[in-house]
């Protein structure tokens, strides 16, 4: 069998408590904040973060997503262009010379998979505080810690929500940057695996869901996608960036995602557009 496969890990749903006690909700959250907050890298990080903020204000960016549609992208279109990688997009550097301007991951199984190259690159990086146990700090990484609380955050600097998918971190974080044109190629939105949102599953010997057949490959462990959340997460971009006169568009080629206008990827990068 070569595709990705979910094995009988346990679901999520069945480890989770029949009740909701918010107090112990809250109690836990609380603790993991101040954990973290009172470690000397949050306040490192959120320097950084905050040296992030609107320095490329109204300017124009790519976000590279994970699907096998990305393959379809010409790179060298990309020259000049600010670009966020995503989670693994070093798989693609052996066969091309193009290098994003950044890289951003936040799923910890990713993080302890992709390490090595986080833990070598120059690249400037944003990394789920918890990638702290794996990745070491240095001047171009920048922890970041995500909040349970649904909401876009416009200022990164603090808290980040994830809605199921590292392509809504990037769009938060390229808003605290101050762009305000941002596309989004590779982004099929749709995976060969199928099973409950969240489950971990493993990994058969090759992967059809990414854009490289290692990404997920021979045993590793993957969360399946939540695509409801990831669209409830993208909606809030949209609605966002449209309300403080900006735009999301969706630049791939193909694919399932129907949330953002669509437009060809040499129209996003040659013309303004138009609002």
């Amino acid at each position: 069998m070569t595709a990705a496969f979910a094995t009988d890990i346990e679901d999520p749903l069945t480890q989770m408590r029949p009740t909701t006690n918010p107090y112990a909700r809250a109690f836990n959250l609380v603790r993991e904040r101040i954990g973290w907050d009172l470690r000397p890298e949050s306040f490192r990080s959120r320097r950084k973060l905050r040296w992030w903020k609107d320095r490329y204000q109204g300017g124009k960016a790519v976000i590279l997503c994970n699907g096998p549609s990305l393959n379809k992208v010409d790179f060298s279109s990309l020259e000049g262009t600010f670009t966020f990688g995503l989670n693994k997009i070093n798989l693609l550097f052996d066969r091309t010379g193009f290098r994003p301007s950044c890289v951003t991951a936040v799923n910890r199984l990713v993080i302890e998979q992709n390490a090595e190259f986080f833990n070598s690159t120059e690249l400037p990086l944003f990394l789920n505080s918890a990638g702290i146990e794996r990745v070491r700090p240095r001047p171009n990484v920048a922890f970041l810690q995500s909040t349970m609380i649904q909401k876009f955050s416009r200022d990164v600097s603090m808290s980040v929500y994830e809605s199921h998918t590292v392509t809504f971190v990037a769009l938060q974080i390229a808003f605290h940057m101050g762009f305000r044109e941002v596309a989004l190629v590779g982004a099929d939105h749709n995976f060969a695996t199928k099973g409950p949102a969240n489950k971990v599953a493993v990994s058969g010997e090759k992967d059809e869901s990414h854009f490289d057949p290692r990404y997920f490959s021979g045993g590793q462990k993957w969360e399946l996608p939540d695509l409801f959340q990831s669209e409830v997460g993208y909606t809030m971009a949209r609605d966002t960036y449209a309300a403080f006169g900006g735009r999301v568009v969706n630049c791939t080629e193909g694919g399932k995602l129907e949330v953002f206008d669509r437009m060809p990827l040499n129209h996003f990068l040659r013309a303004h557009i138009s609002y």
